[in-house]
């Protein structure tokens, strides 16, 4: 038997967790004051007219920050149980089922994307089609600001969902900051936040805020 892919087996867990995802992660109150902060410096670069994709958007937990902003929201995720979620929460927005690596948008159709641990579920190896359609469907001089888990190697999350009653299959992969930013061709870095953990987090928490080059 083949390996599943990552994405595949995401979308799977993720139809499974989405009412308790949306349960214990209504919002950003999980988010410390630095992470508040580099979501501000992300929609203060972000160009006019501030059309922003959260790019794995799950349940939409950040979309009502970013709408506070001033930013045009869309949204998109791999799993429908997670669209389901946030379209209801959102009915007046555009939230699209769709994995990364095929977004159904134009070229440059937003001036900023937003990555919010969208990525944690694939390994750095395999970013590549998902880089391509991110850069695709950001408009040259678009902010791009990625959230993630700062380390190395795989972590098994599935004991912790089983905890909760979900049998189901599911890893994070950490990454450096280095390495994040290497992975993206065409950019420029503007700022970068590595966060120690607070209370149970097991890993320090990583951002990277880049703008696509012109």
């Amino acid at each position: 038997m083949e390996p599943q892919d990552p994405g595949t087996t995401a979308a799977r867990a993720y139809d499974q967790l989405a009412d308790d995802y949306a349960r214990l992660l209504p919002d950003t109150r999980a988010e410390q004051p630095l992470e508040l902060a580099m979501i501000g410096a992300f929609t203060s670069v972000v160009p006019e007219p501030q059309r922003v994709l959260d790019a794995g958007c799950g349940t939409g937990r950040m979309i009502a920050e970013l709408s506070a902003r001033g930013s045009q929201v869309t949204g998109c995720d791999i799993s429908p149980g997670m669209v389901e979620h946030a379209r209801r929460v959102h009915p007046e927005l555009t939230i699209e089922v769709a994995p990364l690596a095929d977004l159904p948008f134009g070229d440059a159709a937003f001036d900023g994307v937003l990555l919010w641990y969208s990525m944690i579920h694939t390994p750095l190896s395999q970013w590549g089609p998902a880089i391509a359609e991110v850069l695709r469907v950001l408009t040259p001089g678009g902010a791009l600001l990625i959230g993630f888990q700062e380390g190395e190697g795989e972590k098994d999350l599935s004991a912790f969902y089983r905890d909760l009653g979900h049998q189901v299959t599911l890893s994070r992969w950490r990454h450096t900051l280095d390495e994040v930013t290497a992975a993206w061709p065409g950019t420029t870095e503007l700022a970068r936040l590595r966060r120690a953990p607070v209370g149970n987090e097991p890993d320090p928490q990583a951002f990277l805020l880049l703008r696509k080059d012109s």
